[in-house]
């Protein structure tokens, strides 16, 4: 019998995306194996039953009664797993920071669980780098947001009635989600500059037709993240960063490391100094956020001030985000089968680094 590739109807509030697209379960079968499908699983996503040309359908119960391996976007609810056979394999973003009783549940089941989050940053992941895939459309639709939330136009216009001169945006981190927040920044014509506490950033920063900020504090780390800023190191930031904010129109910010709270970058003195109208989108508000006075998920004003907590944005583009998601879930999958089998070798980083749970044992923090 073929192994079963299988994925549900994401349940998680607000989620519209899918781990498999027509486009990827077109590329499993190719490989030989069988793709199996709860109805309407992509219908939020762009992908009607319709779409999906060959493939098979069942309700939830009989998806995970034949599942071999199934993909997920976000964690299922733990019930999900006690449908699994013992021996499955998940894979998917099972976010494992606090999640003790989510990977009790998996162990608890003997399965085998793989959280993409955990992949190491290195040249070979890139193919299979979730966070990097998922933040660019974050990045992106935040750069949206805030131009539609701002009270001002973001280019420069020449009009009947005079020139408005181009907004100020400042993009604080210039990971994945940041550099794409300045690229779409950039095309709509603000006049940007993005900051970042890593030094070699500066010259992405450029390439993007961005200016880059410095405020003289260096914290070049280790893994593509920066290391966490001394005492005296964030002092210094706080103080050039506030001064320099009193002239920006639009904030993104972006800092964000997996598994630890958003750092705090800008706090509720910055905020107040900032002038009325300006606008903050803080993309680390799942993590707390980088603004002392965000609400994950919420409006907030503060003395003329608006800061914006989106939640998931990702699953707001569902359609590329998907196909993005679906494609690094596939090339994983990749690594996971030989020789018509599943069968993970556990000699490999990138197995045994994303690993959470694997016949009866719980494998992550071991």
């Amino acid at each position: 019998m073929p192994i079963t590739v299988a994925a549900l109807r994401e349940t998680a509030a607000g989620e519209r995306r899918v781990a498999i697209t027509p486009e990827m379960a077109k590329k499993l079968r190719g490989k030989g194996l069988r793709v199996l499908l709860e109805h309407d699983a992509g219908r939020a996503a762009g992908f009607p039953d319709a779409a999906y040309a060959e493939t098979e359908f069942a309700d939830a119960a009989g998806v995970l009664a034949q599942a071999d391996l199934l993909a997920c976007v976000l964690p299922p609810e733990d019930a999900v797993f006690a449908g699994l056979r013992e021996g499955s394999l998940v894979v998917g973003q099972l976010r494992p920071y606090g999640a003790d009783q989510r990977i009790a549940a998996l162990t608890a089941r003997k399965l085998t669980a793989f959280s993409l989050e955990l992949l190491p940053r290195t040249t070979r992941a890139q193919a299979m780098d979730v966070l990097s895939s998922q933040a660019a459309v974050a990045g992106y639709r935040a750069m949206l947001i805030a131009a539609e939330a701002s009270p001002k136009f973001f280019p420069m216009l020449t009009t009947a009635a005079g020139t408005i001169r181009p907004s100020k945006v400042l993009v604080i981190g210039a990971g994945v989600a940041g550099l794409q927040a300045i690229a779409t920044a950039r095309r709509l014509g603000a006049q940007i500059e993005g900051y970042d506490v890593r030094p070699e950033t500066r010259e992405q920063v450029e390439s993007l037709g961005a200016k880059f900020l410095d405020l003289g504090v260096s914290a070049a780390g280790s893994g593509g993240y920066a290391r966490e800023l001394s005492a005296e190191e964030r002092a210094a930031q706080q103080q050039a960063l506030a001064e320099h904010l009193k002239t920006i129109d639009v904030i993104v910010t972006t800092a964000a490391v997996p598994g630890r709270p958003a750092p705090k970058i800008l706090t509720a003195a910055m905020v107040e100094g900032m002038k009325p109208g300006a606008l903050i989108v803080d993309l680390a508000a799942e993590g707390g956020g980088n603004c002392e006075l965000t609400r994950p998920g919420e409006r907030v004003e503060h003395g003329g001030v608006v800061i914006l907590g989106p939640l998931n944005l990702p699953a707001g583009a569902p359609l590329h985000a998907s196909e993005m998601y679906a494609r690094n879930v596939y090339n994983f999958v990749e690594l996971l089968v030989h020789d018509g089998e599943l069968r993970p070798d556990f000699d490999d980083e990138l197995i045994t680094r994303s690993c959470l749970s694997h016949a009866g044992e719980t494998r992550f923090g071991a």
